[in-house]
């Protein structure tokens, strides 16, 4: 019998993740998938005979659950984005997600699981807010798990992460196609791992344009909006001070803005800049902030998706990176000739 084609084999026909393929195929109002994709991906879908409908029929001793741990949910704006995907791509398929908020607490966790596990759960979402190394509860072994936003030293978990290194890559060269090369990058604290992994798109970005990097150009030490506005005005005290700043997140980006309409300079005619992350007031900046988005909402309908189409079988752990896409604003233009001008 003929393997059923799932939303994985869709994605590497078309070229695209599995949650593109989900987006598009259950016309998931308001996605922002291109006409261009959209197209491949039926395409793809009808060359290999995919039709909608129940992936698997859930098994008599399962109910149609998937539970749902994660450690914060009111630190950020950016749970919204999980709690809802995990939600809607769900209920496509008649199954509901139960959400534990736990804090990382060992003992909050396996007092989640114990009513999950009643439940006979189709299986378990082990998600963290912050990008990072987790050991996950060792019962989690013995049911169907995604781990989402973070990964397992052993590689024992299914895991789906952000595609922070080709993000970090994506905003450094959209500077250097404007015909910047000296760019600064305002790096998150040492302790973030999506900090490293968006500087070393930063650095493999000027590499690949044989542009030399100069360390003087990469402050680190920041994530907020006033640790954006001071690490620019630092990069303003240079003698040459540079005239393209890609900044570790939006907020840091914001308070960059902010030093530079205060020395009087503009964006992007002086400097220009990118975010990371889309913050929902990033598109309101003047002007409007040239981003990468972080997919929240696609990494959490992949990671139902897999426990749906039972991608997650033991002994067969993959780790999965969910493409950060570039959105263009107004805060980018090449470089003013000669340089800017700062009156001190």
């Amino acid at each position: 019998m003929a393997k059923r084609p799932t939303m994985m084999d869709i994605g590497q026909r078309a070229g695209v993740s599995q949650a593109t393929v989900s987006l598009v195929l259950n016309g998931v109002p308001d996605a922002r998938v291109a006409e261009a994709t959209r197209a491949r991906v039926h395409e793809a879908a009808e060359a290999l005979g995919y039709r909608r409908g129940p992936r698997h029929p859930v098994p008599a001793n399962r109910t149609r659950l998937i539970g749902m741990l994660i450690d914060e949910v009111s630190v950020t704006p950016f749970v919204a984005p999980f709690l809802e995907g995990a939600r809607d791509e769900a209920a496509l398929q008649d199954v509901v997600v139960a959400t534990f908020s736990t804090r990382g607490d060992e003992k909050l966790e396996n007092m989640a699981l114990d009513l999950l596990m009643a439940s006979q759960p189709i299986g378990i979402i082990y998600s963290t807010l912050i990008t990072r190394e987790v050991t996950p509860p060792a019962r989690l072994r013995d049911v169907p798990t995604v781990l989402l936003n973070c990964y397992d030293a052993e590689r024992a978990f299914t895991s789906v992460t952000p595609g922070d290194v080709a993000g970090g890559f994506a905003a450094t060269e959209v500077l250097l196609k404007a015909g910047h090369r000296r760019i600064a990058h305002l790096a998150g604290e040492d302790w973030i791992e999506a900090a490293e992994a968006r500087e070393r798109g930063y650095r493999q970005a000027l590499a690949t344009w044989d542009v030399p990097v100069d360390e003087s150009l990469i402050m680190r030490g920041g994530w907020t909006v006033d640790g954006g506005r001071a690490l620019q005005q630092r990069l303003l005290d240079m003698d040459n001070p540079p005239t393209g700043v890609f900044a570790f997140n939006d907020r840091m980006a914001m308070g960059a803005c902010d030093a530079l309409k205060s020395a009087g300079l503009s964006i992007p005619g002086d400097v220009s800049i990118v975010g990371f992350d889309d913050d929902e007031l990033a598109s309101y900046l003047q002007p409007p902030l040239t981003t990468v988005v972080l997919p929240h909402e696609e990494m959490a309908r992949w990671a139902v998706a897999a426990l749906l189409e039972e991608q997650v079988p033991p002994g067969a752990p993959r780790r999965v990176k969910i493409e950060c896409p570039l959105i263009e604003r107004a805060s980018i233009a090449p470089p003013r000739l000669g340089g800017f001008r700062l009156n001190r």
